[in-house]
């Protein structure tokens, strides 16, 4: 009797907790009258203190679970056929704590704007033609660039710093670990998988293609998905399960990686979306996934339904927009665009909370991003071919350095897990940047 009175506690405990979850994260994406109503119905205070996005990350934690349950010891990495000779602990490296930044509270910040750290840099590598985009692994072990001569390099981070060295002891460092060729035509992005050692590219040629880089000797592809329309951008999930690309079509299309199934949003019409996916990437719980578009709007989804949850239309205007990403907390998307600025827009609302205003950027399919700390925003100033670096909370800048590239930048890259990012060229090349400690 005291047992099933122990365990009727027990349930009521956690039924008040999952409740008061609930009411917080309706009330924190802004979804008051929801709120107020799941408050009301369960009585719980609607004030209730929750982390932010605590629900998120504990359903994205315990479908993980329900995965690897499922699997029944199968590693991931099962799911590609995947040889042995991954790189040790690769995926094993957790990710770096969230220094969530609380844009929204800060109000006259001018004048306390942070040093950005002065950095070294370093032409590490080229390709036969332009370097068109990059991107880290989640640990920030290596990077990848993609380029218009169809080539992919992959780098191994601790060999660019032995390159960088003054004095290396032990003849020429190559950074280059592998080099994929299998596209027909441009590559336009690259993705990492969360746990594997796969690496995914979007191209042109309407492909997605698949690569295992544990492998030594593979050039080619292992797996390929053949897309209807030109592959602007690619986005795992965080599990690892699916995979978003954002192609000359309006709607990203999601795919299933085991199956190759490819779903598409079911409220494509009220969506009023017009234009080519530029970029698209899921948040950190993969609850929700954003992407900018040609049309100049960006556009929040919801990651399990594939609903548009938020449109800003006209986010940069009449022009482009060029790229979008969440901030580590999930509760801000910072944008970029051919109308020369950065933007930092509130999810919960859609309203613009900062400006990053004084680099020109009307031609190429610019970047702006956040260092690992989200405390500096990074983009490129074409006339000037400089690197101009903002504060996130005052949007004041703080640095303007001379890219080094002959002509501006076509990419920049930051690493996820230290200070330290790179930078592709029309001049074919590729430059690593690390803070001078």
């Amino acid at each position: 009797m005291e047992t099933g009175l122990e365990q009727t506690l027990q349930d009521g405990k956690l039924l008040r907790q999952v409740n008061a979850f609930i009411v917080a994260h309706l009330r924190d994406h802004n979804l008051n009258q929801a709120a107020t109503a799941v408050a009301s119905a369960t009585m719980t205070p609607l004030n209730v203190e929750a982390p932010p996005n605590k629900l998120l990350d504990l359903v994205s934690k315990g479908l993980a679970v329900e995965r690897d349950e499922a699997a029944k010891g199968i590693s991931p990495a099962s799911l590609f056929d995947s040889a042995t000779g991954i790189p040790a602990g690769y995926g094993s490296v957790p990710a770096p704590p969230i220094n969530a930044i609380d844009f929204s509270a800060v109000q006259d910040t001018k004048g306390s704007s942070k040093s950005f750290p002065k950095h070294e840099t370093r032409h590490v590598s080229e390709h036969k033609n332009v370097a068109r985009c990059a991107r880290f692994s989640p640990d920030g072990r290596f990077v990848a660039t993609g380029s218009t001569d169809t080539s992919i390099k992959l780098f191994e981070i601790l060999k660019v710093k032995q390159m960088m060295l003054p004095d290396a002891r032990d003849g020429p460092v190559r950074p280059v670990i592998r080099t994929f060729y299998d596209h027909l035509q441009p590559i336009n992005d690259l993705d990492f998988h969360p746990q594997t050692t796969v690496l995914i590219s979007g191209a042109k040629d309407h492909t997605i293609k698949f690569f295992d880089f544990s492998k030594t000797v593979a050039k080619r592809a292992f797996r390929v998905i053949q897309d209807t329309h030109n592959v602007r951008s690619v986005s795992f999930h965080p599990s690892g399960e699916f995979l978003l690309a954002g192609t000359d079509h309006p709607i990203a299309h999601l795919y299933d990686i085991n199956t190759f199934q490819c779903y598409l949003s079911s409220n494509v019409q009220e969506t009023n979306a017009n234009g080519a996916i530029n970029q698209v990437r899921y948040s950190s719980s993969g609850g929700m996934y954003v992407t900018a578009s040609k049309d100049g709007a960006i556009r929040v989804w919801d990651g399990v339904t594939s609903q548009c949850v938020r449109s800003i239309t006209g986010a940069h205007g009449s022009t482009e927009a060029t790229s979008a990403s969440f901030t580590k907390d999930q509760r801000y998307v910072l944008s970029c665009g051919k109308d020369s600025a950065a933007k930092l827009w509130e999810v919960g609302s859609g309203r613009l909370v900062k400006q990053y205003l004084g680099a020109v950027h009307t031609q190429l399919r610019c970047q702006a991003v956040f260092n690992e700390t989200e405390e500096f925003v990074l983009s490129i100033d074409e006339p000037s071919n400089e690197i101009i670096i903002w504060d996130a909370l005052t949007a004041e800048k703080v640095a303007r350095w001379p890219s080094n590239h002959i002509g501006p930048p076509r990419w920049i890259e930051h690493s996820p897990t230290e200070a330290a990012f790179v930078s592709c060229g029309s001049d074919r090349s590729v430059r690593f940047w690390k803070e001078i400690l």
